[in-house]
């Protein structure tokens, strides 16, 4: 009997150690009026991410909330987008989303900004895990068009090694020289004393 409790014990630790993380942004109850009175039922929006570059939303209806939660759940698995993110902490270029009247700007960030977000779009960072973001919503405050506004922008994003390897050249001569700049500010600033 303690052989079958222990040979249990690690798969119901690896079951609770899952893969995605998600993360409940938006429920909607909506009512039916039928006959005998009225009929409830639940609509879910879920993000789903792993926090190291892939990130996907899902939507569930169902009569109860747990089963519109794990129909979301489900969808945002299947409907994943890998990411590319800089130093896997932010976005490699400023961008725009679109979709329907929800517009939304995200924009890298130096290191220790943290993420400065509104709440769906919070929940997408985070699940994508990004740590440095400066975004903003204009138009639409819908979860649904803010989230599919912010997939939309974050499908259009590049990397500068597939920017590289489209255009044919090395990623070397694609990114600003970075290590020119603080030189020349040294020594502007020493013959200024």
């Amino acid at each position: 009997m303690a052989e079958r409790e222990n040979r249990r014990g690690p798969r119901r630790d690896r079951d609770e150690t899952p893969e995605f993380s998600d993360r409940l942004v938006a429920i909607n109850r909506v009512s039916k009026t039928v006959k005998g009175g009225k009929r409830f039922g639940f609509a879910a929006l879920v993000v789903v991410g792993d926090q190291k570059g892939r990130v996907g939303f899902g939507k569930g209806k169902a009569k109860e909330v747990p089963e519109a939660i794990r129909k979301a759940t489900e969808q945002a698995k299947r409907q994943m987008i890998r990411v590319q993110l800089r130093e896997g902490r932010t976005l490699h270029h400023d961008m725009e989303g679109r979709h329907g009247a929800g517009k939304v700007v995200m924009r890298s960030a130096p290191e220790g900004t943290g993420i400065i977000a509104g709440g769906p779009m919070r929940a997408v960072f985070e699940m994508l895990g990004v740590k440095d973001v400066v975004s903003k919503s204009i138009g639409s405050q819908n979860p649904y068009n803010m989230i599919r506004a912010t997939m939309d922008g974050l499908r259009k994003e590049s990397s500068p090694r597939a920017v590289a390897q489209r255009r044919g050249k090395k990623v070397a001569d694609i990114l600003p020289k970075r290590d020119d700049a603080p030189a020349a500010e040294a020594t502007a600033e020493t013959a200024e004393a």
